[in-house]
């Protein structure tokens, strides 16, 4: 899922991507406007389709990947799969129609650009029905909302997750060895709970979000990705060792716990703020559509080859981030430290979006020697929300299939299929499209709600407290 915002003078899409911003405007002419297809001759300094690519897998590979093997336990380890597969299929083409009417938009209206906040606003103004034309200002709001919700609620996940692996880390410091294959029982160390552990985090994060200018993290966003592609490279090659016999596994698992699953896994899917700011950058955007496709195809393989062979290899003990299964040697406690490095810098790649959605509207209306104090103050504000919604909901799979069912399913599911029918009804839509459409977004609603209920039911019938440590770090080091 995601690291940095990326940014350009010719609109203002905030989206989880790990773009680098430079804010440089449009060199290359536009020729939107007259031509029967989307045409855009792109930035002369843009980025080519490698670059657009890899940012791609940046932008939809984060923490929502690691929990994706619990998903597929309360799928099933056949239904989770086959889901995963579903799911991505029907992400990856809401993105397509999501770039489809930002093209149809820029052509009709003779814009260089139109973000996703304003492709939703032009879409109402195109539908049939006079109460939603009247208030189309308020699809923008609402893509803004949800955005920021979904930002916010990366960051409650982030702090969960770190609280997570380095509680882990610290109680078995004493059992930890160079052996990474040995039975001896560890002997946890008494640690504080979780969710002191997220307070004891949070003068850090304070401290990290004060940097406003996103240049001077670069170098540790660099590192961050650098570690974090070894971190799933050593996790890939330790689950594949040793994978028992998965038939004792259920293949499809209770009604009850699937919501959960499609709250997870569509909010690691949801990478579609993505897509518009990506091809606006590119040297040759009419190439964007292949890089998507291969991209969100390479992600696919990965989410679902990691969510099924982290399944196979811990079966029912598998924790809601599958770091938390790693071994207690020195190799994969170094792995736990190493991701937690890169998601700590990560954070505040995320916060930007919300923090730059928020903080200059408020800034504006105050007097200019308090602008500094006040933006100070309202990152303070901000990182204090999700560091007390991390210690309310200390369970990572809860909060991950939350923000997924609450905000992803709406970004990714729910509105990119509605306004593709707002954006071409008049000119016609087959009633199949329209069937096509209006089924996705009720696969989404239903998510939505559902998959809302049962999270906050696991909430509310679940203790409080988070989930105890499992057998990599309290009864056996395998």
């Amino acid at each position: 899922m995601s690291s940095r915002r990326l940014r350009s003078e010719d609109y203002n899409d905030y989206s989880s991507t790990d773009v680098t911003p430079e804010g440089s405007p449009s060199n290359g002419p536009s020729s939107c406007a007259g031509s029967s297809t989307y045409q855009r001759f792109g930035e002369t300094n843009g980025t080519t389709s490698l670059q657009t690519l890899i940012h791609v897998l940046k932008g939809n590979i984060g923490t929502g990947l690691l929990g994706l093997p619990l998903a597929i336990k309360n799928a099933g380890v056949v239904m989770g799969p086959v889901s995963l597969l579903v799911i991505g299929i029907i992400a990856i083409h809401c993105m397509r129609i999501l770039v489809k009417c930002a093209h149809h938009f820029c052509r009709k209206l003779q814009k260089p650009f139109v973000d996703y906040g304003d492709a939703v606003m032009y879409g109402l103004e195109a539908s049939p029905v006079a109460w939603l034309r009247t208030h189309a200002i308020w699809g923008r709001y609402l893509v803004g909302f949800f955005l920021i919700v979904t930002q916010l609620g990366f960051c409650c996940v982030y702090f969960v997750f770190l609280a997570d692996n380095l509680k882990q880390v610290i109680s078995a410091a004493n059992g930890t060895t160079n052996d990474c294959h040995s039975n001896e029982t560890v002997v946890l160390m008494p640690t504080m709970d979780s969710r002191l552990y997220i307070l004891s985090l949070l003068p850090f994060i304070v401290l990290l979000v004060f940097i406003r200018n996103l240049k001077f993290l670069s170098i540790f966003s660099l590192l961050a990705n650098i570690v974090m592609l070894v971190s799933l490279v050593m996790i890939y090659q330790y689950i594949v060792q040793g994978i028992p016999d998965p038939r004792r596994l259920p293949l499809v698992s209770g009604w009850k716990t699937y919501p959960l699953f499609f709250g997870t896994a569509i909010f690691a899917f949801e990478g579609i703020g993505v897509v518009l700011p990506l091809e606006n950058k590119m040297k040759n955007p009419r190439h964007f559509p292949v890089v998507l496709y291969v991209g969100m195809a390479i992600v696919s393989v990965l989410y679902i080859s990691l969510g099924a062979l982290g399944y196979l290899r811990f079966g029912a003990n598998i924790e809601a981030s599958i770091t938390l299964n790693l071994p207690n040697c020195w190799l994969y406690q170094s792995v736990k430290l190493l991701y937690s490095f890169g998601i700590f810098f990560t954070y505040a790649l995320q916060f930007y979006v919300p923090a730059e959605i928020i903080i200059p509207s408020a800034v504006s209306r105050v007097p200019q020697r308090w602008a500094l104090a006040v933006d100070l103050l309202l990152r303070t504000f901000l990182v204090c929300v999700t560091c007390v919604l991390a210690i309310l909901i200390p369970r990572l799979d809860i909060v991950i299939s939350l923000v997924g069912s609450v905000s992803s399913s709406a970004l990714a599911l729910i509105i990119p299929p509605l306004l593709e029918i707002f954006t071409y009804f008049e000119e016609g839509l087959h009633p199949v499209t329209i069937a096509k459409d209006i089924l996705i977004s009720v696969i989404g609603f239903v998510g939505f709600v559902v998959g809302t209920y049962e999270a906050l039911e696991a909430l509310v019938t679940s203790p409080v407290s988070p989930s105890p440590v499992s057998n990599a770090t309290s009864a056996l080091v395998l």
